[in-house]
């Protein structure tokens, strides 16, 4: 026998005349996304490859990262500044740079914030050469490495994000990085939120202009070239846990970047929120179980079911529980015993295994003889 249980969340809030994808931004691209959910508020070209700019260094710090974090390197682990660098990315290319200086040693804790805070062209191509000995074959693996993330359109040419043919990434590759730096790495996600860094004398400011007027912004990488304009690639977590990422590109200007960016989000906080539900650990059902010490076993799911609704007093959010009853004992604790289905709008659908909460132990011969015989009447 299969059970099937349908139930309607209601809550209340403020409805907010906004209709979802309707929001107009002057950017060329623009996405909009809740990272727990992965659902999207706004998707403008957002799925058509751009040139990145200083965005795509989001790749490159991944891959330092990375490293760390298998323990190929260390903090406190020194790069040697070659000429090149100097030259293609230092204080005499005329582009963001850290100012490192020829033949000099440098660690990675001060790499890392030259590349994220800095935006410095020069510490990209240091890690690059140290790391794979040079900027071609770094570009080569950190485009294999994005195809394992997922990110269809990325395509690197170099680790600086410098204007390439054939350097591009789509918004959606930028927010999915996003996604992933800030899942795999939290021990190093929180230098994104550091609004400046000092180095051979020299302070920099972080350009992220999110982290100057909105509470909770914590990442993540501007970028600008002639060729795409001013973008960023935004973080913010609000008060009550819910994390929006944003990506925009194509603009005119720092002041239409800010002004942009801060829009874009406060609109999503406004417009849109999660509903959650089930709680990792919630008891969901209870489950009938023959021949068990016990009647029934209590049934929940491992992980949180959450979707993103647009603001208003009904949202349309639907539950199924399935499961073939009664289960047989014995039930073993986290043994699966069905899938638990959230259904929410824009056809957003979450699953999760319904999983036993206890044991359950099988009865002896005159408990399977009681049981037998109640069956029979």
């Amino acid at each position: 026998m299969k059970r099937q249980l349908f139930l309607t969340l209601l809550t209340s809030s403020v409805i907010v005349s906004v209709q979802a994808h309707a929001f107009d931004t002057t950017a060329k691209n623009a996405l909009l996304m809740d990272a727990e959910t992965g659902y999207v508020m706004l998707n403008k070209n957002a799925d058509v490859p751009m040139p990145p700019a200083s965005m795509s260094k989001l790749m490159t710090a991944y891959m330092i990262f990375d490293a760390l974090k298998s323990g190929e390197l260390s903090m406190d682990t020194e790069f040697t500044v070659s000429e090149n660098a100097w030259r293609k990315g230092g204080a005499k290319s005329g582009s963001s740079t850290m100012f490192l200086k020829p033949n000099q040693k440098v660690k990675i804790k001060d790499l890392i914030r030259g590349i994220i805070v800095q935006s410095g062209n020069d510490a990209c191509i240091v890690a690059a050469e140290n790391m794979a000995g040079s900027e071609e074959i770094f570009a080569d693996i950190m485009t294999r490495k994005a195809k394992d993330l997922g990110l269809s359109n990325a395509s690197f040419k170099n680790a600086t994000g410098l204007p390439q043919k054939g350097h591009e990434m789509s918004a959606t590759d930028l927010a999915k990085l996003a996604q992933a730096i800030i899942r795999d790495f939290p021990e190093y996600y929180s230098i994104y939120s550091e609004k400046e860094f000092k180095y051979n004398g020299i302070k920099q400011g972080n350009r992220n202009p999110l982290l100057y007027g909105i509470e909770g912004a914590d990442g993540l990488k501007t970028g600008h070239t002639e060729a795409s304009g001013y973008g960023l690639t935004g973080s913010v977590k609000t008060a009550d846990g819910r994390r929006l990422i944003m990506v925009i590109n194509g603009l005119k200007s720092m002041k239409d970047r800010s002004t942009e960016s801060k829009r874009l989000i406060g609109w999503g906080m406004a417009a849109f929120e999660n509903v959650t539900m089930y709680r990792s650990g919630q008891v969901v059902d209870t489950v009938p179980v023959w021949l068990g010490t016990v009647s029934e076993v209590p049934a929940t799911v491992e992980v949180p079911l959450t979707v993103t609704v647009m603001k208003g007093p009904e949202p349309d959010v639907k539950a199924e529980i399935h499961y073939m009853q009664p289960v047989s004992a014995p039930v073993q604790k986290g043994q699966k015993l069905g899938q638990v289905i959230v259904r929410g709008p824009d056809n957003q659908v979450k699953t999760a295994d319904l999983i036993a909460a206890e044991s359950v132990e099988k009865v002896g011969y005159w408990g399977k003889l009681k049981a037998v015989i109640s069956s029979w009447f």
